[in-house]
């Protein structure tokens, strides 16, 4: 017995998409702004609610209301952490919750971090955890777009990374994407191209439908018609819906978006000058009531006090006044102080910049011995032990590292210093704390990037041994 759905009608006969096929071949669901994409996706998720494990990225807060009608636990991204949104990635996975990641409360840029935080931990999750999942991102071209846009670069290439793993390598995770777009030329084409299946909605612009006419394999001239659509019909294509193009109106749903407002509502009936008085009575003790009130001036200081103190420290002795301080020593000091903390590593770079701040002026370094970036890689090697070295051997590590980006710094530090001494490559767990993760899949990408740089070659022994060679160092770890 197929594991079918009925998504709508074609002239009276229903439309059914196959859930079982859609698990092992993905789909993307495109719709300009009022097509009836949300409605489409709606309709899927409560059908296919009791058949399959169902994990919605909502950045509108749109499908926080199955909540109401089904078992989907909301998760509101702005009450948790980075670590705390992994843990429970992983443990959605394990107990096979359905969720709805709601992002409304956060920035866009954070909404894109969490969301990839979120899709990375559902990817790396264990090998016994891999259960089928229906994995939908709304307004996915936030998430994986075609160019860079006013976002971070880092960010940028985390989000799509987390889009592309989705799309390309979640099948064999259990993970079946599901990507809806407003504009398919937002969209990243090699998120878009893993699709095998298509719920075209209706759009307008020219280089939408020329995208649409090639997924779909259509003549450009067929694919007018995605033009004259109706709200809530869309062209379906794809092994889980139908072998040829389908013209379907999405069946009704049960619950609704919080959100939305549909339909006219009657305007107030009332003289204009009872509007006028509404608008205007009260207006500028409201305005006062939302303004806060200014903070209270400084006292004027003591003009005769201040000079008497500055005229008696003058005239102390030197040995009295405060010893400069030693920045070399401090900056050691305080990197070894922060190295010993187990958290320092997780911490962002931002958070460790300011407690090292904080710890050289407890010393009385009120001036920054260090700038931001002159940090990172200062903790990079403090992390990486390379202060135990001689000179000669870190100023070596430090060369062969010159251009290597601050956050990869750190484990490839590690690895060198393992290799330079002569010692067993670095265990997983070692490079992970370096590289300030606690995801097993992160270190293994780790490697495979630095194994595509050509800055180590790694070696994986049978019975678990792992030899990682540096070819700038010619020594095997």
């Amino acid at each position: 017995m197929k594991a079918e759905i009925v998504i709508g009608d074609e002239q009276g006969r229903p439309v059914l998409i196959d859930i079982e096929e859609l698990l092992a071949t993905r789909l993307l669901v495109q719709g300009n702004s009022g097509s009836g994409k949300s409605h489409l996706l709606r309709r899927l998720l409560e059908e296919s609610a009791g058949m399959v494990q169902q994990i919605i990225i909502d950045p509108e807060g749109d499908f926080v209301s199955l909540a109401d009608v089904f078992s989907h636990i909301v998760v509101d991204a702005a009450s948790y952490s980075q670590g705390e949104l992994e843990a429970l990635a992983a443990r959605v996975r394990e107990h096979r919750a359905s969720v709805v990641l709601a992002l409304e409360g956060l920035e866009v840029e954070q909404q894109i971090k969490a969301c990839a935080v979120f899709l990375n931990a559902l990817f790396d999750a264990p090998r016994e955890h891999w259960y089928p999942a229906l994995v939908v991102v709304d307004e996915a071209q936030m998430f994986a777009p075609a160019a860079a846009g006013e976002m971070a670069e880092d960010t940028r290439r985390m989000t799509l990374s987390a889009m592309t793993n989705l799309m390309c390598r979640g099948r064999k995770r259990g993970l079946a994407g599901i990507v809806a777009t407003q504009r398919l030329a937002k969209l990243a084409k090699n998120v878009a191209a893993e699709a095998s299946n298509f719920l075209m909605g209706r759009t307008f612009l020219d280089i939408d439908m020329i995208r649409a006419a090639d997924l779909l394999g259509m003549e450009r001239r067929q694919a007018e018609r995605i033009r004259d659509l109706e709200r809530g019909r869309f062209v379906g294509l794809g092994p889980a819906i139908s072998r040829r193009p389908v013209t379907v109106k999405i069946g009704s749903v049960r619950t609704g978006s919080k959100g939305s407002v549909s339909g006219l509502t009657p305007l107030p009936d009332g003289p204009k000058e009872d509007m006028a008085a509404l608008l205007n009575d009260a207006l500028t003790q409201e305005v006062a009531a939302r303004t806060p009130a200014p903070p209270p001036r400084p006292a004027a200081p003591d003009v005769q006090a201040l000079g008497q103190a500055i005229a008696a420290r003058s005239e102390a002795p030197a040995a009295q006044r405060a010893a400069p301080v030693d920045a070399t020593a401090t900056v050691a000091a305080v990197m070894a102080e922060m190295t010993r903390d187990p958290d320092s590593p997780f911490q962002t770079a931002s958070a460790l910049y300011q407690s090292f701040l904080a710890h050289c002026r407890a010393r009385g370094a009120h001036i920054p011995p260090l700038d931001m970036i002159a940090f990172r890689r200062e903790f990079a090697m403090a992390l990486a032990g390379l202060d135990r070295l001689p000179d000669h051997d870190r100023a070596r590590l430090m060369a062969i590292g010159e251009g290597i980006a601050d956050d990869l710094l750190g484990p490839f530090l590690v690895i060198a210093r393992s290799a330079l001494e002569g010692r067993d490559a670095p265990d997983d767990g070692e490079l992970a704390r370096a590289y300030g993760t606690s995801s097993p899949g992160r270190v293994r990408r780790l490697l495979d990037h630095f194994e595509r740089e050509g800055l180590i070659v790694v070696r994986e022994i049978f019975g678990g041994v792992r030899k990682i060679t540096v070819p700038a160092l010619e020594i095997a770890a």
